[in-house]
């Protein structure tokens, strides 16, 4: 058994006790999720039949056409389009902007550069690659102010007659700042509306599900994407995605998911059923935990003399945990140390490696059971200054704690605490 020092154990021991009514609040979030979300279940009266496999074609597979009503009723949306089929968050947001974009629209993000695996689905023109670019979509973004605060003069001065659709990424990604919340999101999408009312409100919502009572549905927003290896999964879904938002913009998602006149109505489960309805099932709770994990984190390296983002006691609109480090030598200690405490795959030490869709190197520690799984605990970061690392999940508290016990543990062994 690992022997911490006796200062992280007290620094450890001294933010739990900050943190006790942080806590507290974030477990009446857990609660009023946990409830929408059996009673979504009730509404459609879910039953062990709608767990049962599909083969081939899949048509009229309940179970599939039943999951969808209950995340459109658990998002707050008209529809809802809940697949094992996506592969990956990136692979979500792609489909859902190639569904409702054509050649000659404008995409706009308003919340500066998107997430480092979404630049190469902009593409450029010409490249190639299939991208948006290459199919004559155009792309432009607005630059965050000094602030993290959207430049409405700048929006107001680049939307314009070809613009079809405002993106808006919900969670920080690899930038130091605040996550936007549910109630900024709503703000966004009216004044864009008055800008322009008929333009489609997008949004990333990848790490945010659950960790606020709304979803950005619930608020105005037209089309949403996620993972089902992060939030919704519960840790438990072992692949895929949805798309939620208005019934028409869901269908045009459906049509590029398989193709044009057929959209949802086919598409096997391949015997995932029952794993995301009972991973939607657990997501408030599991998120709940990571959370919590994420608050003590903030809380802790705080005591250590680390700046984070958010702060212990600031709002939480997503699973992130950004802690500022002196160099990549504190920052890949870090990483390694979140590796040590896994129960999966502990043996192995990250390295800083090139991974396809990242422009810098970047070091990992997944030790999931859900490979690339991000609700598990797990930790990230480019190879590049400011030297920043992001910590996200745990399905339990107590794993998220071991992680930043060990993590700090990794820094003292190597002379860096």
């Amino acid at each position: 058994m690992v022997v911490f020092a006796e200062d992280i154990l007290s620094a450890a021991e001294a933010a739990e006790v900050e943190i006790e009514g942080a806590v507290k609040a974030l477990d009446r979030i857990v609660d009023k999720n946990q409830w929408k979300v059996i009673e979504a279940f009730q509404r459609h009266q879910v039953s062990d039949f709608h767990f049962a496999g599909s083969t081939g074609y899949a048509y009229n597979d309940r179970g599939r056409e039943v999951l969808d009503l209950v995340y459109a009723d658990v998002f707050g949306a008209e529809s809802a389009l809940v697949r094992p089929h996506f592969a990956s968050g990136t692979h979500t947001i792609s489909t859902a902007l190639f569904g409702v974009l054509r050649p000659g629209d404008e995409l706009l993000y308003i919340t500066g550069r998107p997430y480092d695996t979404l630049h190469k689905v902009i593409g450029h023109t010409g490249d190639g690659t299939g991208s948006l670019a290459d199919f004559g979509i155009t792309y432009r973004e607005v630059a965050l102010t000094a602030e993290g605060k959207i430049d409405w003069d700048e929006v107001a001065l680049v939307v314009n007659e070809n613009t079809k659709v405002i993106g808006i990424q919900r969670s920080r990604g690899y930038d130091w700042r605040a996550s936007f919340t549910v109630a900024e999101i709503g703000e966004m999408t009216s004044r864009v509306k008055v800008l322009k009312p008929e333009v489609i409100v997008f949004v990333d919502n990848c790490y945010g599900e659950f960790t606020e009572e709304l979803e950005p549905p619930q608020v105005g927003v037209d089309l949403v994407a996620g993972s089902l290896i992060k939030n919704p999964g519960g840790g438990i879904a072992e692949t895929g995605g949805y798309i939620c938002g208005r019934q028409d913009l869901v269908e045009l998602a459906a049509y590029r998911l398989t193709a044009p006149g057929i959209g949802g109505e086919v598409g096997a489960m391949l015997g995932t059923t029952r794993g995301l309805y009972q991973g939607l099932f657990m997501a408030p709770h599991t998120v709940g935990q990571a959370l919590k994990g994420s608050v003590f984190a903030a809380s802790v390296f705080q005591r250590c003399g680390f700046e984070t983002k958010p702060a212990w006691n600031e709002p939480r609109t997503d699973l992130i945990q950004a802690v500022s480090f002196d160099g990549p030598e504190h920052l890949i200690a870090f990483v390694q140390g979140i590796q040590r405490a896994a129960a999966v795959d502990s043996h192995v030490v990250p390295e800083p490696w090139d991974m396809p869709g990242y422009e810098h190197p970047v070091i990992m520690a997944a030790g999931t059971f859900i490979q690339g799984g991000s609700l598990e605990l797990s930790a990230d970061a480019p190879i590049r200054a400011p030297y920043i690392g992001y910590m996200q999940g745990g399905l339990t508290y107590s794993h998220v704690k071991y992680g930043v016990l060990m993590a700090l543990q990794s820094m003292r062994e190597r002379k860096l605490l």
